[in-house]
């Protein structure tokens, strides 16, 4: 898929990137019916940073590292809390990014959201979507981020690696999507917001 189909994607709902559209909110209880999402959540941004490599678009994702009290060793975007000094989500996720990976603001074209992700462990996520134009280099924050990688867009797009998984936590089950990755498992949150993605360029 190309730059220019996926801005007319994202342009078909007006193309404000400001404004969260689509099918309006999604989350942990979209694949578990009488999962109820919590009230006192706390807002969350993340970049899905579409990377233009000349083979083709891939997407930037992190490890994160394995001492963190939320999602510890989990895959993930790059990003994170709302801080009371970032003037809205999109600052919030292009902050998240440089501090994170080193990714200077300046490179990223934004150019959408997704739909806002509920997480069980009570955030809503804002996904902010944006190309990001090499060259440029990045830089892991060795608190917060094990690894970084990218995963072709292709493969995302690809609804063969859609897969369900399920686990049981405090004697619940709990089903949740995964999209396997050569040796990593993306699944939860970020694997939600692939689906979400997937279908947003598929036109769904």
């Amino acid at each position: 898929m190309q730059r220019e189909e996926i801005i007319k994607r994202f342009e078909v709902s007006g193309g404000d990137p400001s404004a969260v559209r689509w099918s309006g909110q999604r989350g942990d209880h979209d694949l578990n019916p009488g999962m109820t999402p919590r009230n006192d959540l706390i807002p969350a941004a993340v970049l899905v940073p579409l990377v233009d490599r000349p083979g083709g678009l891939t997407i930037m994702l992190t490890q994160r590292t394995a001492h963190l009290n939320d999602h510890a060793g989990q895959i993930a975007f790059p990003g994170g809390r709302v801080e009371l000094e970032d003037p809205s989500h999109l600052a919030a996720a292009l902050r998240e990014a440089e501090e994170e990976v080193g990714l200077p603001p300046d490179r990223v074209d934004v150019i959408g959201m997704l739909d806002p992700y509920i997480v069980r462990s009570g955030y809503r996520v804002t996904p902010v979507v944006g190309f990001v134009n090499p060259p440029f280099e990045v830089k892991a924050d060795p608190f917060e981020v094990a690894d970084i990688f990218e995963v072709p867009l292709t493969f995302v797009l690809n609804t063969d690696n859609h897969e369900t998984d399920s686990r049981t936590h405090d004697g619940v089950e709990r089903t949740f999507y995964v999209l396997p990755f050569e040796d990593r498992y993306i699944w939860g949150a970020t694997a939600g917001m692939l689906v979400n993605l997937s279908e947003v360029l598929a036109g769904q």
